[in-house]
This record gives structure tokens, sequence and C-alpha cells, in this order.
């Protein structure tokens, strides 16, 4: 979702059967409100340039989408609903290298202002899975497939990507998969129906990457509406019995746009995973406020409190790591996109060896103010809190 903090001040609106008409008309425009931003990067921004400047770092990825392309070389991808093609992109960095204290504090809202396309090749399947195994080699170089939220274009989500893989010293094999959102604010329910289109490809895509090297680690991370796809995709390789699949993912929903009750739902079905499924979650995530108000006033998964009873009940049942990643910083003041700040400390944090050792268990986790990331178990999730 891509907001402006100017109506950071907005009325909170409540829904009554006498005002639901008027009070889904206001929620809407209290949505286009805070999109309102400056310009998003076009299309124009996916043709590589010949001379790209001054540059520290060359980022490869590759992208999966299931969006309409027009007929033109290159493809403009836009918002249409079709099958899965394939591309390569390389964009190179304008900014350092490694981020700076400052750049972690302060990620980027338009990460296509620091990066320019220089190269862009399309590819078949086979293609592609060949690329995939060329680019993980030999060593312990994880995939990585990064699944965007709601209101997202192709390129935005690019770049989105790109910056991730920069921030994290670019120890994954980067991989997209865009499912055909609308790219406008007005568009939530139509990018529910867009993304609900999308199972099949995402359960196909995380089924031909676990295949191609078989117990590699694939991370799939989902962000907003994002992360209710991958849900609803896991639940449906649990219920087609593809175990095998299920066993090489390691999974992350980032800020889900998910009705706690769904949330409940889809975890007993899928059931704990070989590697614990984290939750990144801030309970003053004010894009999720406006989504939870549009959705009936139901709460949002992405802004469950750690001292919920029954969300902890719930993640440890299933094996679950539930990281409040409140102290984490966001590009504007609406603190929905705190996972990208995160995403850097986190991959500095994993290579110390015992605090990345602490990582990786089920349980209970806290970002504070100075970067550290306080754990406990379950039963312990006061004492991380600090209460009673």
């Amino acid at each position: 979702m891509h907001m402006n903090s100017s109506s950071l001040n907005a009325p909170r609106i409540h829904a009554t059967a006498g005002s639901s008409g008027r009070a889904w008309k206001a929620v809407i425009v209290l949505l286009m409100v805070l999109s309102a931003c400056g310009g998003r990067p076009g299309p124009e921004t996916l043709i590589p340039v010949a001379n790209p400047g001054a540059g520290t770092q060359r980022i490869t990825l590759l992208a999966v989408t299931n969006r309409t392309k027009s007929a033109s070389v290159p493809p403009v991808v836009g918002n249409g609903r079709g099958v899965p093609s394939y591309e390569e992109f390389t964009l190179q960095n304008r900014a350092s290298a490694q981020p700076s204290e400052d750049e972690l504090r302060h990620p980027s809202k338009d990460p296509s202002e620091d990066f320019v396309t220089v190269g862009r090749r399309l590819m078949d399947k086979p293609r592609f899975e060949a690329e995939v195994a060329q680019m993980a080699g030999t060593d312990d170089r994880m995939i990585a497939v990064f699944v965007h939220g709601y209101n997202y274009s192709y390129q935005e989500a690019v770049f989105r990507l790109a910056q991730l893989s920069a921030d994290s010293d670019g120890t994954s094999v980067p991989i997209l998969f865009s499912w055909p959102s609308d790219g406008r604010t007005a568009g939530y329910l139509s990018d529910r129906d867009a993304a609900t289109y999308a199972r099949d490809d995402l359960a196909g895509l995380l089924t031909s990457l676990t295949g191609v090297d078989p117990g590699r680690r694939v991370v799939v991370i989902g962000h907003s509406m994002g992360a209710w796809l991958v849900m609803e995709t896991l639940r449906q390789l649990r219920l087609k019995g593809s175990n095998g699949v299920l066993g090489q993912l390691e999974v992350v929903l980032a800020a889900p746009d998910i009705d706690m009750d769904v949330f409940r739902k889809q975890a007993d079905i899928v059931g704990p995973m070989s590697a614990p499924l984290t939750l990144l979650v801030s309970p003053d995530d004010r894009v999720l406020a406006a989504s939870g108000r549009l959705s009936g006033n139901r709460m949002r998964l992405g802004r469950a409190s750690l001292n919920d009873p029954e969300l902890i009940a719930l993640a440890e049942r299933n094996g679950m790591r539930v990281m409040d990643i409140s102290a984490a910083p966001g590009s504007d003041g609406l603190n929905h996109d705190r996972y990208v700040g995160f995403a850097a400390r986190y991959a500095r944090l994993e290579q110390d060896q015992q605090q990345g050792d602490e990582l990786r268990r089920a349980g209970v986790y806290v970002l504070d103010t100075t970067g550290k990331i306080l754990s406990a178990p379950f039963s312990a999730a006061a004492t991380v809190l600090g209460g009673p």
C-alpha cells in the first residue's frame, strides 16, 4: 500500500446499520487521502538505460507475474489477469552498497528513486528454473520470494524487492511474485479478487522452486494483502497433500492484512511448519486500522498485540514466531512498511551465530529501540513485554 501521512489525524469511523453506506464511502475517501502521494514510477522505469551513471552495486532479480502484458518490446505490464510469465531484471543501486545507520532508520519511501534498470530479459519457465539453479549455486544461498500487497504496480514491486535485496546484503536469490493488483487505492475489493485469482499460480511457483533443488530453503515473504495470498496458498498446498513443498518453506507474514478469525481457520489447516511461520506485527499500523474499518471493523492480524492470549495460544499451538516490530523505522507515519527497515537489521542479527539461532525458534519477540531483538518462550510473553 502506498500512502502519505498527511491525514494521520483523520477521524475514526464507526459503521452502524443505518450508516453503513456513508461509512463505506468515508473509508474509501480516507484511504484515497492517505494514499495521496507524489508521483509513482511508471512502466518506463523498467526500460533499461544505456548510460546509468555512477553506481556501487548491481542487483539481479527474477520476476514471475500473472499480469497481462503488451506486445511491445520490452512489454508494458498492466493489471489485467493473465498467465504466468518470467523475466530477469538487473538494477543498479544509486545509493551506497551497504545501508548506513541513517538509511536503516529512514528507509526509502520510493525505492525507484534509488535504482535504475540496466538490464531486462524475458524467459520461459525452463529458462527461469535453470536461472534459479544457477543463481543459487552450490552453497547455502536461500531462495527468497516476495509477494507484494494491495495497491502495487508491477514496477513498484520490482523496485521494492531490489531495495530489500540490497539492504539484506544480497545473500539470497530474489524472486518477485507479482499478482494483478489494480494499483489503485479505490481497488481494494478488486484486489481481493485478484489475489484469489493468483493462488494457483503462486502454488505452482512454490512447487517449481522447491523442485529446483530439493532441500534448499525457500523463504516466502508476504506483505499486507500479499500475506493473505500466501496463507491461502499454504492452505491449498496442505489440502492437496503437498507436504514436501511445505517442508522446504520458511514463511514470513509482514503486516498481514488478514481477518483474525480467517487466520485462525487458515492456520489450523496449514498446521505447524518445519520452520516456524513468522508474524511481523505492529499494533499501531494505521493502514491496517483503515483496512479493518473497511472490512466491517474486523481486527487485522498485522495489528495484533502480544498481549492477546488467543493469538499467543494459536501461535504456540502451531509453532509460530510472533515479532512486534513497532520500534522498527518506517518511511512515513503510517507504520505499514516497517518490515523494510526491519529486514536489514534482521539480516545483520542473523549473521551473529547465537542471535541467529535464537531467532529461528518459535516464541515471542520484540524489537527494542536499540535495534536488538528480545525473545522468550510463549509462557514468558508478559516478561518480554516488561509486564507483570
